[in-house]
């Protein structure tokens, strides 16, 4: 994830998100690097760079692939997480808005709606642009991202759940006309003495629908490979809420 909102989250983020189908998304990825990357590269030869990696679930996951996988997070928390497994792998505290990187990657991913936490049309080019910078040529592009049905699903809600390692209560507010949507989430984290503390963030993302999305990405020198529902492998339909796109780098 990418956010300077994560802060007494990150430390727990891994115990809510458990579900989620990470060693699955990894292979899809995989495969989508080989189908559409340069096919000489072996892995240990493809360089990726993880764009709002947070506790650095996937970059990990690709590494033990072989892959030379860096990740990158604005989030000092998420990233401390991500270090304490020790197991060599690069991490970066940036802004991927503003990527200042010492060399360039074959491949850049960001997975689980990390794109989302940019809110404005200029951010999105600014990070557009900077991925395209750094990409070598014909690289490959791959990311996803929550759609504005996603959003106007959940709506005006609250999720809650509860676990030995915490609690959480998720205030989600979601405004139609802008398409910005806010969770405020209240947490409760066990300390090292059995006692739980209490702490509040705010997280702000945006829903966007493909064809604003290719539109940017045409501006910014990508040329479409494909997209599809990456909740089902479909064609994105009306009621898609999460869409993976795959792209190239193209001359601007």
């Amino acid at each position: 994830m990418s956010g300077n909102s994560y802060n007494r989250f990150a430390y727990v983020y891994d115990v809510f998100m458990s579900g989620e189908p990470y060693e699955e998304w990894s292979r899809e990825l995989s495969g989508l690097i080989t189908r559409h990357g340069r096919a000489a590269l072996a892995p240990s030869e493809c360089t990726i760079l993880d764009l709002g990696c947070g506790t650095g679930v996937m970059t990990r996951l690709l590494h033990d692939m072989g892959y030379d996988v860096t990740g990158l997070d604005l989030s000092e928390d998420m990233l401390a997480v991500a270090s304490s497994y020790d197991d060599g792998i690069l991490y970066v505290n940036q802004d991927m808005r503003e990527l200042e990187l010492p060399y360039s990657f074959d491949c850049m991913i960001s997975v689980y709606d990390s794109i989302n936490y940019l809110t404005r049309d200029e951010d999105l080019l600014k990070c557009f642009g900077r991925v395209h910078e750094y990409l070598e040529p014909d690289g490959l592009f791959i990311f996803d991202f929550h759609t504005v049905n996603y959003y106007a699903e959940i709506g005006e809600s609250t999720i809650a759940e509860n676990r030995d390692e915490g609690s959480f209560i998720w205030e989600n507010h979601y405004d139609p006309d802008t398409h910005l949507n806010e969770y405020d989430l209240t947490l409760y984290v066990r300390d090292e003495d059995d006692r739980y503390s209490r702490s509040e963030e705010t997280h702000l993302q945006r829903g966007y629908d493909l064809d604003e999305m290719t539109r940017m990405l045409g501006q910014s020198g990508f040329s479409t490979i494909e997209y599809y529902d990456a909740d089902t492998g479909s064609i994105p339909a009306e009621g898609t809420g999460r869409i993976r796109i795959v792209l190239r780098k193209t001359d601007i």
